[in-house]
């Protein structure tokens, strides 16, 4: 039951995270799905089966890859960010700031592996078919 509550309350987080660009989604996503897991596996199922997120969740539990795309995109918006804050910041230790606070989330995303195939969706739902 706990894990379930835990799993509702990073979905709302998420939820948030597409509103406010300061909050992440995917990885309040994760770990919703984590918890739901462990406790529910119909929200587990139903998160899963999400049109945008369903597929980089599938390939984080099944390989702790991700793919292609989202790598690219991820690692695009950090460079802009980044360039976007040595431009509207005028002191040189907040630019440092912004590099040190960059640079292990970027690090981490350059060494993530590419996810082999891209899985969608409703390939998500029929494997889950299958394995039932």
């Amino acid at each position: 039951m706990i894990h379930k509550i835990i799993g509702l309350f990073f979905v709302g987080l998420a939820i948030l995270g597409v509103v406010l660009p300061i909050l992440p989604t995917t990885p309040f996503l994760l770990v919703a799905a984590a918890c739901f897991a462990k406790s529910s596996p119909r929200l587990h199922k139903k998160l899963l089966a999400n049109k945008t997120f369903g597929p980089m969740i599938y390939h984080w539990q099944e390989s702790r890859s991700i793919p292609k795309r989202a790598k690219i995109i991820s690692l695009f918006t950090m460079l802009c960010s980044v360039a976007w804050s040595f431009y509207m910041l005028d002191s040189f230790i907040m630019r440092l700031v912004v590099v040190a606070l960059i640079t292990c989330p970027f690090i981490f995303v350059c060494r993530l592996p590419l996810a082999k195939t891209e899985v969608s969706a409703t390939q998500i739902k029929s494997l889950d078919k299958q394995t039932s």
